[in-house]
């Protein structure tokens, strides 16, 4: 099961699994252009959704992955993806981007 963790958790959820956390953006370009999150104690991977099967050994299965599309919907998917590829630690960030503008960061755009 995919841990779901809301925006406002996040930055603990990825503080907590120490250095090397990673914040996955499977968004496509255009939206990461539209909106993106500041990264703060943790590194910001941009791949899109449609990419990672083929980028998948860019990423470290080791690390810990919290996942953020637009609503939650992708990431989901992705974070499944991943756990079923031998990530250990995977999170979805619930409501996405758009949540994290609510709930904790308002300079993001909403689109």
């Amino acid at each position: 099961m995919v841990d779901q963790v809301r925006p406002a958790l996040v930055p603990q959820w990825l503080a907590d699994r120490g250095e090397g956390a990673v914040l996955l953006d499977v968004r496509e370009d255009a939206e990461l252009k539209a909106a993106s999150v500041k990264p703060e104690g943790f590194a910001l991977v941009h791949i899109p959704m449609n990419e990672i099967p083929g980028r998948l050994g860019q990423l470290d299965p080791g690390r810990a992955v919290a996942v953020l599309c637009h609503h939650g919907a992708r990431s989901l998917r992705v974070a499944m993806f991943l756990q079923a590829n031998g990530f250990d630690t995977v999170a979805n960030i619930a409501g996405g981007i758009d949540a994290w503008s609510q709930e904790l960061d308002p300079s993001v755009p909403r689109y």
